[in-house]
């Protein structure tokens, strides 16, 4: 574990929300050899969100092998917005950080997610998460990489975010009382309100390109129905956000530019019927209009992680 320079003391957590992954193991092993910068005290964060602590023996096996303290919360419920409260409850330095546990972060992480919120004083740090794939993936999704997760700039600002890779200035304005709502929390779509939310609070979300973490695409997920399924709950979200400011003629006007949206993504991907990648690209683009037009109809969102997706969260 290296240590960076660095003129001012700060305290920063790190969130790890779990629900019945060996793969916390990885995850904690990867944060307990981060670069850390020079006076910055480490703390991390694991909410169990199971209804038994399953993964509390885990914790406390690997908790000799980590160099900082881990504070383990019992949050049992099944929704991952009760989990992600609870780190928010629980943090008490001047970052909180979040990161999946199925994801392994890259020695520079923190480093690259600090230095940032410093040079640009945003409220949050983005950083990317670039999907690795097993063999046994479609040859197009690899090579289109579907499943990366990185910020979307809306003329020239993030308006919203994600926490599988994130960094939060405890203290902003724009957070205060913020929560994650329990209705979506087994939806997905969570984290998307929580940043529009802070965002149209008047806080500000910068990126940070070299905070990289690694997010293993299970066999479950490497199929074109589970993608079709997320970007439609995407679009639906997105949806329900924008229907919160809309109403009479401004919804009328939405619904038509995303059905429009919709119908120009599926005759896009007719046209590049035989290019897999492009095909798929606008396909999926198109659905996540069609989300879109559902959720400004008000149709709430498709449970995502149910049964099936419990462990692959």
């Amino acid at each position: 574990m290296s240590q960076i320079p660095r003129r001012n003391a700060i305290e920063v957590d790190i969130a790890v929300c779990t629900y019945r992954r060996t793969e916390l193991d990885r995850t904690l092993r990867s944060l307990a050899v981060l670069d850390v910068p020079a006076d910055t005290k480490i703390r991390i964060i694991v909410a169990d969100n199971d209804v038994s602590p399953s993964a509390g023996a885990r914790v406390e096996a690997i908790r000799s092998a980590v160099p900082f303290d881990i504070t383990y919360v019992h949050c049992p419920s099944s929704n991952i917005s009760i989990a992600r409260n609870a780190c928010l409850d629980h943090a008490t330095g001047d970052f909180l950080a979040f990161i999946d546990d199925d994801e392994t972060a890259s020695s520079g992480w923190l480093v690259a997610l600090l230095s940032t919120a410093e040079a640009t004083g945003a409220d949050a740090v983005l950083g990317p998460a670039r999907a690795t794939y097993l063999d046994t993936a479609p040859a197009w999704m690899k090579r289109g990489d579907f499943h990366s997760t990185l910020p979307v700039w809306v003329r020239g600002k993030i308006d919203t975010g994600y926490t599988c890779n994130v960094l939060l200035r405890r203290r902003a304005t724009s957070l205060t009382n913020a929560r994650f709502n329990l209705a979506l929390g087994r939806t997905g779509g969570e984290d998307t309100e929580f940043f529009t939310h802070m965002t149209r609070s008047g806080g500000a979300i910068a990126f940070a390109p070299g905070a990289w973490v690694d997010d293993p695409v299970p066999a479950n997920r490497a199929s074109l129905s589970w993608l079709a399924k997320r970007r439609f709950r995407f679009g639906q979200t997105h949806g329900r956000l924008l229907q919160e400011n809309s109403r009479g003629a401004g919804l009328t006007r939405k619904l038509a530019v995303a059905g429009a949206k919709a119908v120009y993504c599926f005759a896009a991907a007719v046209v590049s019927s035989f290019l897999p990648i492009p095909r798929y690209r606008y396909a999926l683009r198109g659905i996540m209009h069609a989300g879109v037009v559902s959720g400004l109809l008000g149709v709430r969102e498709i449970e995502q992680y149910g049964t099936l997706e419990s462990t692959s969260r």
